[in-house]
C-alpha cells in the first residue's frame, strides 16, 4: 500500500514592498512521502517570493512534466516556471523552451557543487534565474513546520523576513544567474 501525502495548511500574509504586492493567501500543501520539511518550506518560500493570484503549486516532486510552482495565463501559456532544489539541467532547459521565464531556487549543502557542474550549460538560457538559499536559513524554515501554520512574509530590497509564533527568519537569496525581477509574478 502506497504512503499518502501529508497535508499542511498555511495562512500566509505577504507584504512585498519591492513589487507593491500585499495579500493574504490560504494554502494547502501536500508533502510527498519522499519530500522533507525543508523542501516543502522552500516551496512555500518560493510562493511568497513570486506570489500572484495565478501562481499555483504543480505536481512537483512526483512529476517531471510539471514544476513545483507555475503561473499560466488565460490561454494556457506558461508565464513562470519555478523549480526548487537541484533539478536536472535537461529539465531546466526543457522548461526554458516551454515557459516565458524559469526560476530555480537551489538550496542544500551540495547547491554550490550542482551550480558548478551545470552553470556552463545553463548560462546560455536567457530566460533563467538561479537563486541559492543559505543552508542555515532553509533549515530554520524547516523548524517552523506545523500542520497548520500562520506566517507573515515581508520582502524589501531583496531581503525576506518570515515570521511565525515559532520565530523569525531573515533570508537573502544569492543570485547565481539572472535577476530577482519578480514584478507581477510572471513578467
Amino acid at each position: 500500500m502506497a504512503i499518502k501525502s501529508t497535508i499542511f495548511k498555511a495562512n500566509i500574509q505577504i507584504a512585498d514592498m519591492d513589487r507593491h504586492y500585499y495579500s493574504d493567501h490560504v494554502l494547502t500543501l501536500a508533502r510527498h512521502p519522499s519530500e522533507t520539511d525543508e523542501r516543502m518550506m522552500v516551496r512555500l518560500l518560493a510562493f511568497a517570493m513570486f506570489a500572484d493570484e495565478g501562481l499555483i503549486f504543480g505536481k512537483g516532486i512526483s512529476s517531471n512534466e510539471e514544476p513545483d510552482l507555475w503561473n499560466k495565463d488565460l490561454t494556457g501559456e506558461i508565464k513562470l516556471w519555478i523549480e526548487v532544489g537541484l533539478p536536472d539541467e535537461r529539465v531546466i532547459r526543457k522548461a526554458g523552451g516551454r515557459a516565458e521565464r524559469v526560476v530555480v531556487l537551489s538550496y542544500g549543502r551540495t547547491a554550490e557543487i550542482w551550480w558548478n557542474e551545470n552553470c556552463g550549460k545553463l548560462q546560455r538560457q536567457l530566460n533563467l534565474t538561479v537563486l541559492k538559499l543559505p543552508c542555515e536559513t532553509t533549515q530554520a524554515l524547516a523548524a517552523l513546520v506545523n500542520r497548520s501554520m500562520q506566517l507573515q512574509c515581508t520582502i524589501q530590497e531583496g531581503h525576506i523576513m518570515i515570521t511565525s509564533d515559532a520565530g523569525m527568519i531573515e533570508i537573502e537569496p544569492q543570485i547565481l544567474q539572472g535577476s530577482l525581477r519578480r514584478a507581477g509574478g510572471c513578467s
